[in-house]
């Protein structure tokens, strides 16, 4: 009998069974962006030189690019690349890191407010309230938090080395020493995070209104008459280089600012200007509420999260007016100009002078209950150097208010929006750093109310009331620092505040759980609050590509793709899609339309990249399949000169091996499955491919010790034993070839292609009845393919089963009459019934 026929045919299924890269052609869910700073950032892997990090932003994507965030933040980037290097992706190590930054900040911290409040228990209550302060749990909790965690280190270390330079300058060479730390300090500060560089404006206005305690009517005559140069040289030493660094922070960026999508900051993309203008305002409000009753925290407040002010009949306006009408009552509350004279030290200060040491003094009782302890300096006022031992003065608290403010407004003015578009609404981890003026302004302000009165009894209540809203503070952080241990309680807690992005990715963490209706329930629920969400438009059609619900993928693709024309791996998988079911001239199309799409303006152009290479790949194995080898190697060329850096090549080079093949230009083949191997050593179908090179070109032994290699790096795979079994078969060895066949037949039971590769290989080794059991597993797994139903009807007639063969001979005819071999087959068969007296279906 003829089944001989069909193994040009099983070998061309068994090669492409072999060669398909499935990870490639389905992508994994998009990435959150703390996945794309540390799991899918080139920058931090060692073969990737570590100078990169000094022109990649934060996310490993070139600064000049045009779909750069522009976050520039090097010297935390090289500390994920150190915890990389040490722990790989363990996350425990990132976090202790985290932790113990955390720790470093709270201690400098604390003795910043020892400067301002004196050795005591304010001074122990405001380093209790940072460290405990639930805002600061993205902060710490979360690994790119780290960020603002690390810029805040520097920023801290700065002002400490700024306060140095203010009390020693005039009388010391150190004093430069110290405002050379300032400066670097800042910079190092800038290089963590944006924010840092507005250290040097929090410096100044600790030197002028700390310091010199000077109020605003005094600070231009004090600058126009020239009283104290120091002054003046110390703060246009300190603009320079801030101007400096952000200029030079500017032009490293490639001078334009980054842009964002609608959904990260929907203020910024709105038509109205009174809409644009309203939000903005307001927003401050809602962060400083946030600092001060922290009832309501969100892993993300993108979106909707905070609805757009649209009217100024929102009352949400009374907010932003009580807000900013407190902020400036305040301000000049403490920046006027006293009108009274008051006794300090056995001086008097009239109108705001300053008493000789250059420090203001209290009022009486504020004086009586400061804690002071003495020092000894030397100071040099207005030229004039006293080196008497003196009793040194704590700050006001008009300074110390003065002071906490510029703490709390001046580093988050970078995110108000005022200078550029930010890309998001709120971002708790921003406010680290302007929670240190927060922190200090609650505790000055519960000390300044514990000095004015004058019962023991609300004493003791202020304090106590302070000390419990520091409780409270811990116990939130406790409670959030639980929605932080996973994914699926971070984003089940911001289902509340956020709802389209929480159940976005809560379906991403229930897939990866195998919780598909779960996952499935998420995703559309997402949709609901979102329906226009390219992600999970995207996310939904693969759950279902994955479950086989192609048609219903394809739908929701195609949403996606009409929701982000840019979105390539929407393309490539309806690429696939299409391909598996037929349809080549549409699959064809669909992959060359993702090709040409650029990555200009895209938040993560090396995804992008990733899913243009794959689309390429996968047009030159369709090309490939219909025979155009000249097209496929034009495609493969296509897709190496794409490829990024990230991109797993070794499947594109073993396909680039196999065109080779087929034109018969071995050499080449050779050269390509030699690099598929350099790239990924244990690529198992490379091994395969290369062994049936070295088998074609003669070099027997040394095939079957790759064909052995493949075996060895995967024995549950059966088509290694398939392809080994083959191997045998040509060398006539026939026993073993059958041996692997019934291997690979065993192990992949439910893979068509193996299954009929084995009994082919059984029957050429004369072992029919255990061909036959093979052939009838493979017409079960393909019961409406004619060549499974034919080869089944031969070694039925071969084992004299005639009956059952001719039933299959008949069916396989019905399913494509105009097969010869299956006609010859057939007339044989009732030529044989014939003679043996048996009927058959033409009588």
């Amino acid at each position: 009998m003829k089944t001989s026929e069909k193994t040009a045919e099983a070998r061309r299924c068994l090669r492409r069974y072999h060669t398909e890269n499935k990870t490639e052609e389905a992508p994994a869910l998009l990435e959150l962006p703390f996945c794309r700073a540390i799991k899918t950032n080139q920058d931090l892997l060692p073969e990737t030189p570590w100078t990169h990090i000094f022109y990649n932003d934060f996310w490993g994507t070139l600064l000049t690019h045009s779909g750069s965030h522009k976050s520039y933040r090097p010297l935390c980037t090289l500390s994920f690349r150190l915890n990389h290097a040490i722990g790989g992706l363990n996350p425990w190590s990132y976090h202790l890191v985290n932790v113990l930054l955390h720790a470093a900040v709270t201690g400098l911290f604390t003795s910043f407010s020892k400067i301002l409040l004196g050795d005591g228990y304010w001074t122990v209550l405001a380093g209790v309230m940072f460290a405990s302060h639930p805002i600061h749990t993205e902060a710490v909790a979360g690994i790119v938090g780290r960020a603002d965690v690390g810029a805040s280190l520097f920023f801290l270390l700065s002002l400490l080395c700024y306060v140095k330079h203010c009390s020693t300058r005039g009388y010391s060479a150190r004093t430069w020493g110290w405002f050379l730390g300032t400066g670097l300090c800042a910079g190092c500060s800038m290089l963590w995070k944006e924010q840092g560089v507005t250290v040097l404006a929090v410096s100044a206005v600790y030197d002028v209104f700390v310091f010199h305690r000077l109020k605003m009517n005094q600070i231009l005559p004090t600058i126009y008459k020239r009283k104290n140069l120091s002054l003046f040289l110390s703060i246009s030493l300190l603009t320079f280089w801030g101007t400096f660094l952000l200029g030079a922070r500017l032009y490293w960026m490639g001078n334009k600012p980054p842009s964002f999508s609608n959904s990260d900051n929907p203020a910024a993309d709105s038509d109205s200007l009174l809409a644009r203008t309203l939000t903005f305002f307001y927003l401050p409000t809602k962060n400083l509420w946030l600092l001060l009753c922290p009832d309501t925290l969100s892993f993300d407040w993108s979106m909707d999260a905070v609805p757009l002010l649209k009217t100024v009949c929102d009352w949400r306006n009374l907010h932003t007016v009580a807000f900013y009408t407190g902020l400036l009552l305040l301000a000049y509350y403490c920046l006027k100009s006293p009108g009274v004279e008051r006794e300090c030290n056995g001086k008097f200060v009239t109108n705001g002078k300053q008493n000789a040491n250059g420090h203001s003094c209290h009022s009486d009782v504020e004086y009586r209950n400061s804690e002071i302890k003495p020092s000894f300096a030397s100071k040099v006022e207005n030229g004039i150097k006293n080196n008497a031992s003196q009793r040194t003065q704590l700050p006001s608290t008009e300074n110390i208010v003065v002071l906490s403010l510029s703490l709390l407004v001046i580093p988050f003015v970078p995110a108000t929006n005022l200078f550029f578009y930010v890309g998001f609404v709120i971002a708790e981890r921003v406010l680290y750093i302007p929670s240190m003026g927060f922190c200090l302004l609650i505790t000055v302000g519960a000390r300044a109310l514990y000095v004015k009165v004058q019962k023991r009894f609300l004493k003791t209540l202020i304090f106590y009331a302070t000390a419990t809203l520091i409780v409270f503070y811990g116990l939130k952080t406790a409670i959030r620092n639980g929605d932080w241990q996973n994914e699926e309680m971070l984003y089940r807690s911001g289902i509340k505040v956020n709802p389209a992005k929480a159940w976005g990715n809560l379906g991403n963490v229930l897939k990866s759980q195998s919780k598909i209706s779960e996952a499935e329930s998420a995703y559309r629920n997402a949709l609901y609050y979102r329906s226009n969400m390219a992600d999970m438009l995207y996310n939904l059609g693969l759950l279902l590509q994955e479950n086989s619900r192609f048609a219903e993928a394809l739908h929701y693709y195609k949403l996606a793709i009409g929701s982000r024309p840019t979105l390539a791996s929407a393309y490539l998988n309806t690429g696939i899609i299409l391909m598996n079911q037929g349809k080549t001239e549409e699959a064809r199309r669909t992959f060359l339309k993702c090709s040409e799409i650029p990555d200009e303006n895209l938040k993560d152009p090396h995804a992008h990249k990733s899913s243009v290479t794959s689309c390429l790949y996968n047009l030159g194995k369709l090309y490939h399949e219909q025979g155009h080898y000249e097209d496929a190697l034009s495609v493969y060329k296509e897709a190496i000169q794409k490829m990024p850096r990230q991109f797993a090549p070794q499947s594109l080079y073993n396909m680039m091996g196999e065109a080779y093949m087929r034109l018969s230009k071995l050499p080449e083949a050779e050269h390509w499955y030699m690099e598929s191997l350099r790239s990924k050593t244990d690529h198992i179908p490379a091994h395969l491919t290369y062994g049936k090179l070295l088998a074609l070109t003669g070099r027997k032994s040394e095939a079957e010790k790759f064909f052995l290699k493949a075996i060895e790096l995967d024995p549950t795979k059966g088509n290694c034993y398939m392809h080994y079994g083959q191997f045998l078969l040509e060398e006539a060895r026939l026993i073993e070839a059958a041996e692997m066949a019934k291997k690979a037949a065993e192990l992949d039971s439910t893979e068509f292609d193996v299954v009929f590769n084995a009994a082919h290989m059984l029957r050429q080794a004369s072992l029919n009845e255990a061909a036959e059991k093979y052939y009838d597993l493979a017409a079960r797994l393909r019961p409406n393919y004619p060549a499974a139903l034919m080869n089944l009807g031969a070694i039925l007639h071969l084992n004299g089963r005639l009956q059952k063969a001719e039933a299959n001979y008949l069916r396989a005819l019905q399913l494509k009459p105009d097969d010869v071999i299956t006609q010859s087959n057939l007339r044989k068969l009732w030529n044989i019934m014939e003679k043996q007296g048996l009927k058959t279906s033409k009588t």
